[in-house]
């Protein structure tokens, strides 16, 4: 029977587009999975999105939304990004689903009715961006959230407490006689200080919004956070359904479970999740990981920096396998990291395109070139021997130290491993020199005892990058006409394939990357300043206030707005100037669609000449702008505008 393997990332939340960090974790995930799978584990991956609170509230209101339809446009985005990044998630729960709400209203009755929550009153200062209270003591200059520095509100309200304090020493306890509960070891030991320093019970209800799950016993209250989002670790699994049987699968019975998490949600994970679990009398049988970020020169990514880098525009430049390998091979075990578009670029180019790249399409090339593309296994003494030995070293060595890394989620440093045997191998070429054997009849068994141990090592190393290489790991097995039961793990042993027969001709794995140009490139998408001025289009030459009076612009209300049938680039709209209602054709489709034209107060140029435009009457022109970066906008006028108002 096979062993169970149980991984989550934390449920995200869907306040806005996910950026690299969230893409991090995923990715993190999903190349342990696959590697546990490779290992011959039954495996549950589980992902989704964190859907309720005062934060989704506002942002959906911000939006001209419904919370409800902001959290299902945001999670369809996140879907979407876990598709293109060819994540193999087996779940995506949505905490917005009835199979998650039912269960949490009925988490928090039992936890009511076993007086593990009780009502009462806090006054405290709140922050609203972390959805935690602070004491006077943790606030930072003043009213500052300690975790984001974004000022926070002072507020009363009655709420439900969680009694921490009651399990506190039992918690200790459960640490102490789990050593591997919590990794790294630095994590663990900052969870033990802080509950030593003394745990105050945890508000988990809030009145002062009402986008959430109702408490079923008391209505106006709505259930807080982290009991609704810590919960579905177990109600994705089908806990207290009638069909529970992933939960007795992978939580109750199962082998190992994993919670993956940044280092910002540990206290939640390490404290509150195990303490609601005793509560429940329900077993804990997650151990926790906690990474590090990803963060820019400035600091933290966020959007509010304008240092923001999105998967899509790393994905769809330079492919989606030099992405999922530059995003879990930079963070080094319970570290930060450091984003730059140059050292992406440079990792890329080394590891990718020098290392493995290369490697695969020279050795291809030379058996093609003295063996007419075929190579059989050879036995037999010769001066190049040792070369070989210590290679087939190397990959044992290699080989154990990646499965013994991959195991303690060095991730990372697995890759690392790899790439040393990635580097000895092409280092036999230099000892060898095959074009040198190949002038000689007499060396020409040794020479094919050189190609069969690249091939060979090409296999093993193409066997261990399957986790991280999704697209190009089944490319280089094609090349070699590799077997399938020669790819998994049961197969990590020198000597396993008795001969190859390569193709005439493989496509290189990796494009070279400029790296000035690539890396300027990088750069705009991160808003950060060029390396040059930006150029700003020069002042045209003077006019005089009678040149100006020749111009008439209005206020105008888009009435109506379509695409244009026969141009992409171009909106055809009804606009009131007060005089008329004008047909209007503007080229700006690509950054505004229709329905987010219609009820805009605009400003037209009212007396230009009409002009057919591929085919529809133009009788204006709307008033627009562009950015550095070459986005438009257009210039908007005051609501409380009136139709045909005249701007001067």
């Amino acid at each position: 029977m096979k062993k169970t393997f149980y991984i989550t990332t934390p449920i995200y939340y869907p306040s806005a587009k996910f950026h690299i960090g969230s893409a991090y974790t995923t990715c993190l995930c999903d190349s342990v999975t696959r590697y546990k799978k490779l290992q011959g584990y039954d495996t549950r991956f589980l992902t989704g999105t964190d859907e309720h609170g005062q934060k989704i509230e506002e942002a959906a209101k911000a939006n001209g939304k419904t919370p409800q339809e902001h959290v299902d446009y945001i999670s369809g985005l996140a879907q979407d990004l876990w598709k293109q990044l060819s994540i193999e998630n087996d779940d995506f729960i949505r905490t917005t689903q009835k199979r998650h709400e039912v269960v949490v209203e009925d988490i928090f009755e039992r936890l009511l009715a076993n007086d593990d929550i009780y009502l009462g009153e806090y006054v405290g200062n709140y922050c609203v961006s972390c959805e935690s209270y602070f004491t006077p003591t943790q606030l930072v200059d003043g009213d500052k959230c300690p975790d984001c520095g974004r000022p926070t509100k002072l507020l009363k309200e009655e709420t439900y407490f969680l009694r921490l304090s009651k399990y506190a020493d039992r918690l200790l306890a459960f640490i102490d006689s789990h050593p591997d509960f919590i990794f790294p070891e630095t994590r663990k030991n900052e969870v033990v200080s802080f509950i030593k320093s003394g745990l105050q019970d945890l508000s988990v209800s809030r009145t002062a919004f009402s986008w959430g799950i109702k408490v079923k016993s008391n209505p106006k209250h709505v259930v807080y956070v982290w009991i609704d989002a810590l919960s579905n670790y177990i109600t994705a699994l089908g806990y207290d359904s009638k069909d529970d049987s992933l939960y007795q699968k992978f939580w109750i019975n199962g082998d190992e479970v994993i919670h993956v998490v940044g280092k910002d949600i540990l206290r939640f994970h390490a404290i509150y999740w195990p303490i609601m679990l005793m509560a429940l009398d329900i077993p804990i049988k997650f151990r926790l990981y906690a990474h590090g970020w990803y963060l820019m020169k400035d600091g933290k990514m966020a959007k509010s920096k304008g240092n923001v880098i999105y998967p899509e525009q790393l994905v769809e430049r330079y492919g989606l396998d030099a992405f999922r390998y530059y995003i879990v091979r930079e963070i080094q075990y319970g570290n930060d990291g450091l984003f730059t578009p140059e050292d992406y670029i440079k990792r890329i180019n080394t590891d990718l395109v020098n290392d493995y790249g290369n490697l695969v399409s020279r050795t291809i090339s030379m058996v093609n070139k003295y063996f007419g593309g075929t190579v059989q296994k050879t036995v037999h003494n010769h001066s190049l021997l040792s070369f070989e030995q210590n290679l087939e070293e190397v990959a044992t060595e290699s080989i154990k130290q990646y499965q013994t890394l991959m195991d303690e989620f060095k991730i990372a440093d697995a890759l690392k491993a790899l790439s040393t045997l990635v580097g000895r191998t092409n280092k036999l070429i230099d000892d060898t020199s095959p074009w040198d054997l190949a002038k000689n009849e007499e060396t020409h068994a040794p020479l094919q005892s050189v190609m069969y141990h690249l091939l060979e090592s090409i296999r093993l190393i193409t066997v261990l990058y399957q986790p991280f290489l999704m697209e190009t790991c089944p490319k280089v097995f094609g090349y070699l006409n590799v077997e399938e039961n020669n790819t998994d793990f049961e197969s990590l042993k020198f000597g396993v394939k008795e001969n190859y027969e390569v193709v005439s001709k493989a496509a290189h794995l990796f494009p070279r990357l400029e790296e000035e140009s690539e890396s300027e490139v990088i750069r705009s998408w991160m808003n950060e300043p060029k390396k040059e001025e930006p150029k700003i289009d020069p002042i045209l030459p003077e006019i005089t206030i009678d040149d100006f009076a020749k111009i008439d612009i209005r206020s105008g209300k888009v009435l109506e707005a379509i695409q244009h049938p026969n141009a992409d680039k171009l909106l055809v709209m009804k606009v009131d100037t007060g005089d008329k209602v004008r047909n209007i054709v503007s080229g700006i489709a690509k950054y505004y669609k229709p329905e987010d034209m219609v009820g805009k107060t605009v400003l037209v140029i009212a007396n230009l000449k009409p002009v057919k435009l591929r085919g529809e009457l133009s009788e204006g022109m709307i008033l627009a702008a562009e950015n550095a970066a070459g986005e438009l906008f257009i210039v908007e006028g005051s609501s409380k505008l009136n139709p045909g108002s005249k701007i001067s």
